[in-house]
């Protein structure tokens, strides 16, 4: 099994999980939800792992590996939100990468690669756990409210960060070496 392999099945669950959306909250569901959400993360780890020991990181690969993982961020905040466990505002976790990529289209600089960093890794599971922690049945809702809340915010930093590290790399591209 190669690495998009898994990363094709963390996909399908994230499609799955979507299905969620068109059926009532209840508890059950709910449940469901935290299991397949939980098999995607782990399963992130799996593919990440899969490509790095069989030297098989690709810029496909990775590209995947990231879109699935904004796409399973967007249907856990909606389905956060759906179900009463965080605010609308909590959908903007989900859709900070798609106003980033739709920033590249007005801003140039913001289209410039990005290297991968171990503080993006880290925020993104951390995201994901907080909100798979939020949509959890056992959580009462000022929880999972503040959970979300602290994601997004851990999220939104993280994004900050980035933006200003392309802003500062196009700036310095646009500098001569002698300073005009």
């Amino acid at each position: 099994m190669t690495p998009n392999h898994v990363t094709a099945i963390r996909a399908a669950i994230v499609a799955l999980l979507a299905a969620l959306l068109a059926i009532p909250p209840q508890v059950a569901i709910a449940w469901v939800a935290v299991v397949a959400s939980t098999i995607a993360a782990i399963l992130d780890g799996v593919d990440g792992w899969l490509a790095r020991r069989t030297g098989m990181i690709t810029p496909f690969g990775a590209r995947f590996d990231m879109e699935v993982d904004a796409l399973l961020i967007l249907v856990l905040a909606i389905l956060a939100w759906r179900w009463a466990k965080a605010g609308p505002w909590v959908v903007m976790s989900g859709l900070l990468r798609y106003l980033f990529v739709a920033a590249g289209w007005i801003w140039p600089w913001m289209r410039r690669p990005l290297a991968p960093t171990r503080r993006a890794r880290v925020i993104c599971i951390v995201q994901i756990v907080a909100l798979i922690v939020a949509i959890a049945p056992i959580i009462p809702t000022p929880l999972s409210t503040a959970i979300a809340a602290g994601g997004l915010l851990t999220l939104a930093y993280s994004f900050v960060v980035d933006t200003l590290r392309l802003r500062r790399t196009a700036d310095s591209a646009y500098t001569s070496p002698n300073g005009s």
